[in-house]
Formats: C-alpha cells, sequence, structure tokens
C-alpha cells in the first residue's frame, strides 16, 4: 500500500533555521498580498503580474515537495485466555474448555491477517489471578492491532481487583459449568490462632449452600467437629445461620480442628465439606506453689528461678519456725500472714500447675489427708516437684506420707556426704528434659572444658520400676528422676546442692537450664516430652516429622491422606532420642501420622484449598470488563458461540439460526515500509516562471504605455 501528501522544506531552512525560514516565506507571501491590494486600489498597471511574481517567490522560499509512502498491513491479535485452574477439572469443564478453544484456535488460523495469542492461567498460592494475567496480556499488545479476547473459565478468580477496567476490543467471556450446578461447603467466619489452655475458644462458622441447590438436599447438616482426630462436638447447623462452636484446648503448642459435613449426593464437589483449622495453644499464667521447709541456699535459688519469668505467678511459704518449738515468741509476731494450708491443699489445689516442697519436711504442719489431696491432683493432671535434703532420708521425710506412693523414689535412709560429678544417664542422654545441657561429659567419659562443677551431698534412693533416672551422682545412685503418675508428673531432685552450680563452684554448672527444664517438663511443656511426635510443614507439600523417644529405634511412621491413601516413610536417627522423616504430599490436605500410639495430624496447604472455596461458575469477576469493552458472557452449556467479524462499533453478539454468535473486530493497522521526497518544481523552473512573471509584467505594462 502507498499513499502520497505536501510537504514543505524551506530553502533558508540551512540559513537561518526552519522556523525564521518558514516565516521569511509567509512574510514575503504577506508582501505581495499587500502589494497586489495596493495596487488594484492605486488602479496601477501590472498590478496581477508584480503580486503574482512575489507569491511565485514566496512560493520557492517555501520548498513545496511531494512524499510518498508505502505501507504493510498488520495483522490482528485475538486472545483466547484458558483457565487452568483446578476449580477448572471439577466435572464437565475440561472438557467444555478444551472444545471451545480447539475450534476457536482452528478457525482463527484460517482467518486472512489474523493472530492468535494462547494464554494460560495456572494455580496460585493466591488462588486463581485470572484478573492479572488478562490486564498483562492486554497491555503487552498495540491497542491498534488487538481485535478481541476470548476467556473460557469458570469466572472463580481472586483477583477481582486486578481484572482491567475495559479493552480496546470486544472481551467476551464463556462460562464453564451449567446452571444447574450446586455445592455445600464450610465457612470459617471467626477462628483464632491461640487459646488459653483450658479455656473454652469459640470458632464462628455456617454451612453455605450455593447454586441451584435441590429442594431435597437444602435441609439442616450434621457438623462433626474432631480435636487431633478425637471427635469433640457433633451439632445439627441450618445452611446460612451462623453458629458459635466451642472448643476446649487441654495440650499446649499446636492443636488441629477439623470440621466436616457429610458430602451429599450432587454436589460439586466434596473437597471443601471439611475445614482444618490450626490452633496454638498457651498457659495464660503458670501458678507454681513454692514450699520451703526450712531456709536454705537452694531456697533463694528456686525463688529467683520462677520470680524471673513474667509469665509465672509465685507463691512462695517458708517454714521459719516448726510448730514444736515453744519460745514464747507472740503467734502474730511469727510471720504476716498464716500458712493457709487448707486453702491451699484442699480448696484451692486445682489452681496450681505446679507444686514445689523445697526440703520441706512432715512436721505436723500439713494433716495426712493433705497429702492425699495432693497425690489426688497428681493422678489428675497437676505436677510435684521435690527438691530433697538431708530431711528426706530421716524419718520426717515426705515419702513416707501418703504422697509417698507416687514418687518417683523412695529414700534408703543413707546419706551420702562427700564430692561428685553429676553424670548423665543413657536415658538422660535422650531425654529432653537433659539432653544437650551445657558442659555435659561426653558419653565417652572424656571431660569437656566446660566440665561440671561437683556437688558435695545427695541421698540414696531406691527408683521405682517406672521412673525414668536422667542423672546420676555418687556412687552412680540416682540424682534426678522424672516419673508420670496418672495424668500428673512428678520430678525428684535428690540432693539439696543444686545452687553450687548457680554460685559457680569448680566451674559451675548448667543450674537455671535444668531447673527451668525441670519444672517446664514436670507442667507439660510440649517440647520437653520424652514420648512425642511432631509434625512441621515445608516449603512446597513436604513436611517434616520428628519422633521423640526414650527408645533406642523408631518403627516407620503411617500416613493417611486426605482421600484415604496410606504410605510409610522410615525415621532415621538424628541425634540421641531423636529420629526424624520426611515426605511429600501428592496434594494439599489433613494428613494423619501415626507412629505406634502417637498420632498427630497437619494440614499441608488449606484443608479445602481456596480453588475449592467457591465452586459455582460466576462472571461477576469479569462482569465489568466484558460490559466496558462491548463484549458478552455466554454460557457453553447452550453450546461453543460461532465467531464471526465485525466492524468496529457494532454489537459483538447475537443469535444466530443454530447458536449465539460472538464477534471479534478488524483493526486494519499498517506499518509504514518506505518514504521518499521530491522537490514539486526543480530550482531553474522557479527561477525561469519568476523571471517569466517579471518579464510578462513589464511587457503588458510597457505595451499599454505605448
Amino acid at each position: 500500500m502507498s499513499w502520497g501528501g505536501l510537504v514543505f522544506d524551506p530553502v533558508l531552512a540551512p540559513l537561518i533555521g526552519g522556523v525564521a525560514a518558514i516565516w521569511a516565506a509567509v512574510a514575503v507571501a504577506g508582501l505581495a498580498v499587500l502589494v497586489l491590494t495596493v495596487a488594484l486600489w492605486r488602479g496601477l498597471r501590472g498590478a496581477w503580474w508584480r503580486g503574482g511574481t512575489l507569491l511565485l517567490i514566496a512560493a520557492a522560499l517555501a520548498g513545496p515537495g511531494v512524499e510518498r509512502g508505502t505501507a504493510r498491513a498488520l495483522s490482528d491479535i485475538v486472545l483466547l485466555v484458558d483457565d487452568r485452574s483446578a476449580s477448572q477439572s471439577l466435572p464437565g469443564r475440561r472438557a467444555q474448555t478444551e472444545a471451545a478453544l480447539e475450534r476457536y484456535t482452528a478457525e482463527l488460523s484460517g482467518w486472512p491477517d489474523t493472530e492468535v495469542r494462547r494464554i494460560t492461567v495456572g494455580d496460585d498460592e493466591d488462588g486463581t489471578l485470572l484478573g492479572d494475567a488478562l490486564a498483562k496480556a492486554i497491555a503487552a499488545e498495540p491497542a491498534d492491532r488487538f481485535a478481541g479476547a476470548v476467556v473460557v473459565s469458570d469466572g472463580l478468580a481472586h483477583d477481582a481487583a486486578a481484572m482491567p477496567a475495559d479493552a480496546p476490543a470486544p472481551v467476551h467471556f464463556l462460562q464453564t459449568g451449567t446452571p444447574q450446578d450446586w455445592d455445600r461447603r464450610i465457612v470459617v467466619d471467626e477462628a483464632p490462632g491461640f487459646a488459653l489452655i483450658g479455656e473454652p475458644t469459640v470458632i464462628s462458622l455456617h454451612i453455605a449452600d450455593e447454586g441451584a441447590v435441590p429442594a431435597d438436599r437444602a435441609g439442616p447438616a450434621t457438623l462433626t467437629a474432631t480435636l487431633d482426630g478425637e471427635v469433640i462436638a457433633t451439632v445439627a447447623v441450618t445452611p446460612g445461620v451462623r453458629i458459635e462452636l466451642p472448643v476446649t484446648l487441654d495440650t499446649a503448642g499446636r492443636n488441629v480442628v477439623m470440621l466436616s459435613v457429610e458430602p451429599l449426593s450432587g454436589e460439586l464437589t466434596s473437597v471443601n465439606n471439611t475445614a482444618a483449622l490450626s490452633i496454638n495453644a498457651v498457659r495464660d499464667r503458670l501458678r507454681v506453689l513454692l514450699v520451703s521447709g526450712e531456709p536454705n541456699p537452694g531456697e533463694r535459688t528456686w525463688r529467683n528461678l520462677l520470680k524471673s519469668d513474667v509469665n509465672i505467678d509465685l507463691i512462695h511459704f517458708t517454714i521459719l519456725r516448726p510448730p514444736e518449738k515453744f519460745d514464747g515468741v507472740p503467734v502474730n509476731e511469727l510471720a504476716l500472714i498464716g500458712f493457709p494450708t487448707q486453702e491451699l491443699f484442699m480448696e484451692r489445689i486445682e489452681d496450681f500447675d505446679l507444686i514445689i516442697f523445697d526440703r520441706f519436711r512432715m512436721r505436723g504442719i500439713l494433716l495426712p489427708q493433705y497429702y492425699d489431696n495432693i497425690r489426688r491432683y497428681v493422678e489428675g493432671g497437676g505436677a510435684v516437684l521435690v527438691s530433697a535434703g538431708p530431711e528426706f532420708a530421716g524419718v520426717e521425710s515426705i515419702a513416707r506420707s501418703l504422697l509417698g506412693p507416687i514418687l518417683p523414689a523412695r529414700p534408703t535412709g543413707r546419706l551420702i556426704e562427700g564430692a561428685f560429678t553429676p553424670e548423665l544417664t543413657e536415658q538422660g542422654r535422650r531425654h529432653p528434659v537433659t539432653r544437650d545441657l551445657p558442659g555435659a561429659p561426653l558419653e565417652s567419659g572424656e571431660a569437656r572444658p566446660d566440665q561440671w562443677g561437683r556437688w558435695l551431698r545427695m541421698i540414696e534412693t531406691s527408683p521405682a520400676p517406672d521412673s525414668t533416672v536422667a542423672m546420676t551422682g555418687a556412687d552412680n545412685q540416682p540424682l534426678l528422676l522424672l516419673r508420670r503418675e496418672g495424668e500428673g508428673r512428678v520430678a525428684l531432685i535428690a540432693s539439696d546442692q543444686l545452687w553450687l552450680w548457680g554460685r559457680g563452684f569448680e566451674g559451675g554448672g548448667p543450674q537455671l537450664d535444668l531447673m527451668r527444664r525441670v519444672a517446664h517438663w514436670s507442667m507439660k511443656e510440649p517440647q520437653l516430652e520424652e514420648e512425642s511426635l511432631e509434625l512441621r510443614d515445608l516449603p512446597g507439600l513436604a513436611v517434616e516429622i520428628t519422633r521423640r523417644t526414650l527408645e533406642d529405634t523408631a518403627p516407620p511412621a503411617q500416613i493417611t491422606g486426605p482421600g484415604g491413601e496410606a504410605s510409610e516413610v522410615a525415621l532415621a536417627e538424628d541425634g540421641p532420642g531423636r529420629f526424624t522423616g520426611r515426605f511429600e504430599a501428592a496434594e494439599p490436605g489433613l494428613y494423619t501420622v501415626r507412629q505406634g500410639d502417637l498420632s498427630r495430624t497437619i494440614a499441608i496447604g488449606p484443608a479445602a484449598p481456596r480453588e475449592f472455596d467457591r465452586t459455582v461458575a460466576n462472571a461477576a469477576a469479569i462482569a465489568g470488563l466484558t460490559e466496558a469493552s462491548g463484549g458478552s458472557i455466554q454460557l457453553l452449556s447452550d453450546g461453543v458461540p460461532d465467531l464471526r467479524r465485525i466492524a468496529e462499533g457494532r454489537v459483538s453478539e447475537g443469535r444466530g439460526v443454530s447458536r449465539n454468535w460472538i464477534g471479534l473486530t478488524p483493526r486494519g493497522a499498517e506499518t509504514v515500509t518506505g518514504l521518499s521526497r521530491r522537490p514539486l518544481l526543480p530550482g531553474w523552473l522557479w527561477l525561469c516562471l519568476i523571471g517569466g512573471a517579471m518579464l510578462a509584467g513589464w511587457l503588458i505594462e510597457g505595451r499599454r504605455a505605448a
């Protein structure tokens, strides 16, 4: 294709510049008009020739020329947007999409000067980013070549705000699915990320029925809530009605609450009939009762440790004067307050997370039924820690009370005096309370540079069969013993010399670490459980399994996927008492891992992925773009619309003989391939014309004069 036009290239431009040269030509033309006007007004002869000569001079100065160019037609661009997200895998949608795109690809390949751009939208961590894909695809193409777009999708975009507001040509949306589609799903309105142990927390939710729900499926649903695999609630829920589900967590750390309703026949998918929530259970404040039987150096050590933790509420009583001592001192001068034994050990004992007896002996201060109540408190889930001194080996030992049967060991009556270095047992090297204590002696017996300092006294004990001996002292006698009793814990330190480490005696030792670990193990800190199974999600769909145990080996972990599929993962030793393994999940969902008697559940990705949060096809997200661009919304369940070429500004949709049609707008864009320019007249011809006009004017004027 070629075209031409008149252009100007002033002759004086190289001398005075382009703008000044143009104004010079205009000035000469103005002078010609002025001379002609005055001459005609005065009636002078040869006026037309003089004016014409000046106009020819002005035209010659303007440098008129003819510019010719050649152009090539550009092809039109049509976008075909293919939604390959997970929700498009629902029944029938993939087949509808393939049929439409294959037909349009074949048909557009036969259109002259037409290019097809295939845009595929897949799954993203944030869902289906259809708006972002469309905005980028339209912006990447020249507006004068964009003939239109055809989007084949269910419309379930998760970035509606990123959808472009308009387009240079019609954007048509072909909606997959059918008008009869319907689905039921769980919608969690509010869920806590953290909850207090033992305190009810509330999950707000409702059941949503969407689409063309059959009348016989629109009734109430039975909601089942499970906590780490155990059913905690079963509730009847009416769709659309919000309910408050109270949940009480008793285990510190991450707890997985799974909500589910029975799937119904005919709904699009059952994936969103379940929802998994991960809630971290934490203690509000730990309440500790410390009872010191007499003032001693270790008393301040325990007090300083417990008071340094802002999450611990400490109540501390010290027995300064035994009841049998009669020295005439008035009772109201012995203490600021009386020792409220009845209130502490009978009425409010359940308020405490841990009771510590520090060098406590039976002196008639606590009645026998109090010790029995403490025993029941432990069996029901409480914790007792005994820091024993010489009194533990005597006749006033609390091991002789009704509390004795649940203690980790009973004293033999022998008090061992002499220096010794505490050492870890084989079980102690595996137990989280003592494993990796700073400065612990090596397994080979070789001393470390920061070898622990020695203690000077301990009590010989006979451990219970089910106790764990974590540390030993003089003569290889048990020094630190741990025991589970019922639902609770009991710990015994068979020495009152722990404070020597804090004072740095012979280099000291990890006094605070040991005391803190023993206290928190007693209060069931998840990280200090000796028999535990932990799951940690890794990037992607990977999961790390950690098994802590006092055993030498750990059998493989059994994994159950969201669809009931089973697999097995071997666990390899990763340090004393620690075994780890890893597996890659095949798909997002809820996975249960079992190892021996332990079981844990983890939600990998969302239990109900965002792609299946809403499943009924909906054009709301793209409706604004189709309307603004002059496009249309079509249902593929009515058939694949025909394609037509329409003029710009014409209606882009309609009803044909057998099916609907949609239109694309040819743009007719061109690009310049060549350009040439030549003067309208050569310079010598301009001189001839100007000279001829001047001569003609002179001859005509002279003839008239004669």
